[in-house]
């Protein structure tokens, strides 16, 4: 290979060390690197050595036991997140490699989530095996579990089954903490590779106190229920009204019909609406949101603890906000008969659904009632007015007209409607489970979401058209291979599809409408879902996928998600009060970057938290219902059994050992069980009634059996 010769001054020395690793594919020495660079001074082997400890430390090269250097994704070494299980074996999971499976004893005392350097130690086909070579970073640092009293040592019981570890609590470090009490303990010192010294840091209560089991499942995520006392002192000197001087430079609009339309039990209202129509037949379409951002002034303790936060989190019965109730239920809630600041979206719209003029300002505005979605449906759906509704009857017709027009359009450019039931916890005044439903979903729901859609897009285009800094929601094309993965899934069921050219949202659509009338098409419709990207907060604006959107972002729930409130920052800060200097454009430009990926993590946080919440309380009303029978459909096979999910979206598992009335095998290239004697099996989608076998609250597992 000849000199490169590149000079130290002005090069990029990381890209060319880079480029020179990448050229052959093997280990290079420091003299065969300070050579090829063209280096022959002390102080430019100094800089050399220099930058090669950065690339190591950095994970991009790997230093060989013989002080050679090669590219780190050439090495035997594998940078990845370890994926613990409830057996004590685990996974690391590869960013675009196979996940590698790791024995027990080859863990060197890493834990679920730990970020961690692993050893290829075999290969077989696609499947590697391989030992932790070191933990680079312990992701979780405090765990939630449940202490208990051995030869009086006190000990935690973790809730965390995929966490292999022994904690131990010095009688200095309880918080005089009981047996069957439930706390967060941080981890000290390591005392051998399962055993750590740990403090307790907070008691969540008895493992019988009502509300403890969420709290709980919520420690667990780092979603704390409690204000700091910084922020309790600055909410004191928030108002609870409007004053008289903040009516100034804002737009009128409370002697206008807007309302808001939620759920039942809503008591943070983000959003109102009103709507006109004009002499030229266009709808003027109001979308009014509570200006969060006036009361939450940037950097201080509420904001930084919002920012924290990053979303309001819905457990079941229980609501832990991003701003304390003063706020989300009180001055920044839009709620009935009181003046609120605001800032509106307001929009023409014409027939065809486009959207032909806006403005978008600040407002004062009163909302003239607080409806809910079950009378907007019951006007909507039956013609049948609820007692105080008959003045708003007409405009929510008016507005269900608009919103088909809004739909029809966004169906037309390729928004993939997912059609995803969800399940509804119902508990009673204990915070037990006592039912569980199907969240409804009817014409009041979509007309909601349809005008915040419109809205979220035109805030978005219009800050985009300005080129300035900004926060999108924004969604990736799917991966191609995850597509084709599907597909082919598909096709093993039976079910011929048209080819697909090119994976567009309207390609994906128009699948979803090929598989509309199978029966598995709600599982099908949820794994394709899941084959797709997972839609995150970025400043650089890529689209959304989903919707079709070629500009998205979040601005209509800024009580509820930091990111809305971000936006309304912005737009106060440039189009409100004309701060677009190069300074303050340079400053938001990298402070979005750091808004953007925290508050995409605490949103997955929040998502993990909640379905673990919803597994939790689903085993706890089936605990309840053991030696019942249901009918459900067979949501999934594997090796050790099948899943089968109930119609309230309970699922449950039915072990292969207790299909008694035949030998059963799992047939990997149908995706089914076989029968060995009687070839009859079960594969995605049959129908079976189901008895409850066991339930468990604490493992969050439901068992069936095939009803005989």
């Amino acid at each position: 290979m000849d000199k490169i010769h590149y000079n130290i001054i002005g090069d990029n020395m990381e890209e060319k060390i880079l480029d020179i690793l990448k050229s052959e594919n093997r280990a290079f020495d420091v003299a065969e690197i300070e050579s090829l660079l063209g280096f022959s001074t002390v102080d430019e082997l100094k800089e050399l050595l220099k930058e090669l400890n950065k690339l190591e430390n950095d994970y991009k090269i790997y230093r060989t036991k013989k002080e050679k250097y090669m590219l780190f994704d050439k090495s035997n070494l594998k940078l990845g997140k370890l994926l613990g299980t409830k057996k004590g074996y685990a996974f690391a999971d590869i960013e675009g490699d196979e996940d590698v499976f790791i024995k027990e004893e080859n863990l060197n005392g890493a834990i679920n989530n730990d970020q961690v350097i692993v050893e290829i130690t075999s290969k077989k086909g696609l499947k590697l095996e391989g030992r932790v070579v070191k933990v680079i970073e312990r992701k979780i640092k405090q765990f939630v579990g449940k202490v208990y009293f051995k030869n009086n040592k006190c000990l935690i019981d973790l809730d965390d089954k995929k966490v292999n570890l022994n904690i131990e609590v010095d009688s200095d470090k309880t918080l005089n903490a009981v047996s069957g009490h439930k706390v967060i303990v941080r981890l000290l010192d390591r005392k051998d590779n399962i055993t750590y010294r740990g403090a307790i840091i907070k008691i969540l209560g008895h493992i019988d106190d009502p509300g403890v089991d969420i709290l709980s499942i919520a420690a667990k995520y780092e979603i704390e229920e409690e204000f700091p006392n910084d922020v309790i002192e600055e909410v004191k000197n928030i108002p609870s009204k409007v004053l008289e001087n903040e009516y100034k430079n804002r737009k009128d609009l409370t002697n206008e019909m807007i309302f808001t339309i939620d759920g039942d039990d809503t008591k943070d209202i983000d959003d109102a609406v009103s709507i006109e129509k004009l002499s030229n037949g266009n709808y003027k379409l109001g979308v009014h949101i509570a200006d969060v951002s006036y009361y939450v002034k940037e950097n201080s303790p509420l904001d930084l603890e919002a920012q924290k936060r990053g979303t309001s989190v819905y457990l079941a019965n229980t609501v832990i906000p991003m701003l304390p109730h003063e706020l989300s239920n009180g001055i920044c809630s839009l709620n009935p008969n009181v003046d609120r600041l605001a800032i509106s979206c307001v929009m023409e719209i014409d027939s065809e659904g486009e959207i032909v003029n806006y403005d978008i300002f600040e407002s004062v505005i009163k909302s003239r009632i607080q409806m809910t979605y079950k009378n907007v449906n019951s006007i909507l759906n039956d013609n049948v007015v609820p007692i105080g509704y008959e003045p708003y009857a007409q405009s929510l017709k008016l507005m269900s007209e608009l919103a088909d027009i809004l739909r029809a359009n966004k169906v037309k450019k390729g928004y993939i409607d997912f059609e995803i039931d969800e399940p509804k916890i119902i508990t009673d005044e204990k915070g037990e489970a006592i039912d569980v439903k199907l969240r409804e979903r009817s014409k009041g729901e979509n007309l909601i979401e349809d005008f915040m859609i419109a809205a979220n897009e035109t805030v978005a285009r219009h800050i985009t058209y300005m080129e300035y800094p900004f926060i999108y929601r924004v969604h990736g094309e799917p991966n191609e291979e995850k597509i084709n993965n599907f597909l082919n899934f598909v096709s093993i069921l039976g079910y011929s599809v048209h080819k697909m050219n090119k994976i567009t949202p309207k390609a994906l659509q128009n699948l979803l409408n090929e598989l509309k009338d199978t029966k598995e098409y709600s599982i099908l419709s949820q794994l394709l879902l899941r084959s797709m990207q997972k839609a995150v907060y970025d400043k650089t604006n890529i689209g959304h996928f989903g919707l079709a959107s070629k500009c998205y972002t979040h601005f209509t729930s800024p009580i509820r998600r930091y990111p809305d409130t971000t936006v309304h920052r912005l737009l106060r800060t440039y189009l409100f009060n004309k701060n677009i200097n190069i300074d303050t454009l340079k400053y938001w430009d990298q402070k979005l970057a750091v808004i953007s990926l925290h508050t995409s993590e605490r949103e997955r946080a929040a998502v993990e938290c909640e379905r673990e919440v919803d597994d939790m309380k689903m085993a706890e009303y089936m605990e309840k219902h053991i030696g019942e029978e249901f009918s459900g459909i067979v949501s999934g096979v594997v090796s050790f059994g099948m899943f089968v999910l109930l119609p309230n979206k309970i699922e449950g598992l039915v072990k292969i050992d207790d299909l008694t009335d035949d030998y059963y095998t799992y047939d990997e290239s149908t995706f089914s069980l076989i029968g060995n004697k009687n070839k009859r099996g079960y594969r995605l989608g049959d129908e079976v009634k189901v008895v409850v076998k066991s339930a468990s609250k604490i493992n969050h597992t439901i068992d069936f059996t095939i009803k005989k």
